[in-house]
């Protein structure tokens, strides 16, 4: 899903009480990274006002209520994966989020949309750790090294990355690197099931 203008409006609004106004910038500081990090961030821009743990619980509780009424799927995102299931493909959905905020978007963009998701409460290590990319293979009964991932946050790239899968990146307000097991893209509309084995043909051949 396109979350991040939600998580950037969310941010504001929970900083805004403070006098401080959160930025894009200050979105791309903290991008991909662990609620955790944006808790320290946000309690270090607003003079510690409040610890890192308030801002951590509210951010939580605004982006779930935020995203239960206003996901938006990226373009091409739900028509990609319903065309994978229909040729057999399994799917899983795999999120560093918590599970409420997860539960959220299930709640908005359909819960029978995967088979199951993998939220950042459901793994000991969250990404960049490739924990939850093998746990999810694990259960889909799949080779990691035959599994795909997509993803548009570093972290997440990275932890496809150390998974062993192969990676197709979505880079927002970042860059990726692409190697004989990453490709990147502008939009998931570039790509379908005739596609997708195209580039299967193409990855083998590159490596």
């Amino acid at each position: 899903v396109d979350s991040e203008p939600q998580w950037l409006l969310s941010e504001q609004e929970v900083v805004e009480p403070f006098g401080y106004k959160w930025t894009q910038e200050d979105q791309v500081a903290c991008l991909g990274g662990p609620l955790s990090r944006l808790g320290d961030y946000m309690s270090v821009k607003t003079d510690n006002q409040k610890p890192s743990s308030y801002f951590v619980e509210k951010l939580i509780k605004v982006q779930a209520d935020r995203m239960r009424t206003n996901t938006v799927a990226m373009p091409g995102a739900i028509e990609l994966v319903n065309s994978l299931r229909s040729h057999g493909v399994r799917t899983a959905l795999v999120s560093a989020s918590p599970r409420v905020i997860v539960d959220a978007v299930l709640d908005n963009i359909g819960h029978n949309l995967f088979p199951f998701s993998l939220s950042g409460d459901d793994v000991l290590n969250s990404k960049p750790d490739p924990e939850g990319y093998l746990k999810a293979a694990r259960i889909c009964g799949s080779m990691i090294e035959d599994s795909l991932v997509f993803e548009d946050s570093l972290p997440g790239m990275q932890a496809a990355i150390n998974s062993g899968a192969w990676l197709i990146a979505l880079p927002h307000l970042v860059h990726v690197e692409e190697s004989p097991r990453v490709r990147s893209i502008r939009s998931l509309e570039q790509l379908n099931i005739e596609k997708l084995m195209e580039l299967r043909k193409d990855f083998t051949a590159s490596i």
